[in-house]
């Protein structure tokens, strides 16, 4: 291989340290929240980071951008917006226009600001569980009423799926909001073109707003796969949807803060801006030189990447085999597994999570976070030979 994604590197202990500015107790200069959470003697595989090194071009751009030494407010250069359109167009067959872009900070954001900018205090958003945490927590925080729908579960041979019925049995005259994950995260699914074919007729049925959350669209692990963007495959959509994309997951930038909200519609696009204004600071200047290098640059790494996370995902595999009671399908895309625990060894304690971290000295994502306890999320997006000592350590509990 021509990129390194062997080799770990010490995220607990920096190599480069600030001198006049030492920490108290040992602490380094810049803690990671995935592996500074917990002791030293924890292995974190929670967080949806990975422990690979961003790819040497994106490096080489930031280390450019930090030798010109000033830091000021920044603009989104039209060759980052044209970096896009050009990648969505390769990689996605999604002609996108530079004018659809609005970059902000991070998804998260851009979900609360599409329920602030789209829905009214008491509107319905809804969305479905298992889901990444902070979309159960948008109606919240914004005054809304948050409405959820469960996925159907796996069958015998079958992954999670949409449960169209349910779905639509859920929407009531309030709803005004469907927050969409493309592909799925915690599951992995990447979506049928049946489910989402369904799925854009209620919500067209039903005048509905979607955001498409496509973090982990460029991390497809079935050999073969493409994506295909929501509001793409239906064009019906694009007049009312918002597409989110980002470099983070694919490229391991999420530190760096920079992400596009594609909106083809003026209108929309405009609300969601105006509402962005004072919520949302300005360009992140490393943000944008990093995503622009990635979409530019990264596409022999990502290649590597991909065979590392199969390698890891069959690696993963094998080992649940072993697990009494575990449910798992493989996932089709993300770097992250999701685990069934409550038939396993360790079903019956309150928390699986606190059970694996707190006797076999591994940190995952609690499943009820994403509305589901008893389950786990695994994050497989590092060595092998980390995972390897994390899944041992698993083995003591569960095999």
């Amino acid at each position: 291989m021509k990129f390194d994604f062997a080799t770990p590197v010490d995220r607990r202990q920096p190599h480069h340290h600030i001198e006049s500015l030492d920490t108290e107790g040992g602490r380094p200069q810049w803690p990671s929240q995935k592996w500074h959470s917990y002791a030293d003697d924890i292995l974190p595989l929670w967080v949806a980071d990975m422990d690979f090194r961003s790819p040497p071009a994106v490096i080489e751009a930031i280390q450019q951008r930090v030798a010109h030494g000033v830091f000021g407010y920044g603009l989104v250069p039209e060759s980052l917006k044209q970096a896009l359109c050009d990648w969505s167009a390769s990689h996605y067959g999604w002609e996108i226009q530079q004018d659809w872009q609005h970059w902000l900070p991070g998804v998260v954001p851009a979900l609360h600001l599409a329920s602030l900018a789209f829905t009214e205090p008491g509107d319905g958003v809804l969305t479905v569980a298992p889901i990444y945490p902070p979309f159960l927590q948008v109606a919240k925080h914004t005054g809304r009423q948050p409405q959820t729908v469960d996925l159907r579960p796996p069958g015998e041979g079958e992954g999670w799926s949409l449960d169209l019925d349910a779905l639509d049995a859920a929407i009531t005259d309030e709803t005004r909001l469907l927050l969409w994950c493309h592909p799925h995260n915690p599951t992995g699914r990447q979506w049928t073109r049946e489910e989402l074919s369904g799925l854009a007729a209620l919500v067209e049925r039903h005048d509905l707003i979607v955001v498409s959350d496509e973090l982990h669209c460029d991390l497809l692990l079935d050999e073969g796969a493409q994506h295909r963007a929501l509001a793409e495959v239906f064009p019906g959509l694009a007049e009312r949807s918002v597409t989110l994309w980002a470099p983070s997951k694919t490229f391991n930038l999420a530190g760096l803060t920079a992400a596009c909200a594609v909106i083809p519609n003026a209108s929309l696009r405009k609300r969601f801006r105006d509402v962005a204004k004072g919520l949302m600071p300005d360009a992140n200047v490393l943000g944008l030189v990093a995503a622009e290098a990635a979409y530019r640059h990264g596409e022999p790494w990502r290649q590597e990447l991909l065979q590392v996370l199969r390698g890891h995902r069959r690696l993963l595999e094998e080992r649940v085999a072993r697990w009494p009671g575990v449910g798992f399908k493989a996932p089709q895309s993300t770097y992250l597994a999701w685990l069934d625990l409550r038939q396993s060894r360790i079903g019956s304690e309150s928390s699986p999570a606190i059970a694996l971290l707190d006797r076999a000295g591994v940190a995952l994502s609690d499943g009820a976070a994403f509305g589901y306890p008893g389950f786990v999320r695994l994050n497989f997006g590092t060595t092998a030979a980390q995972l390897e000592q994390a899944l041992e350590r698993m083995d003591n509990l569960l095999a």
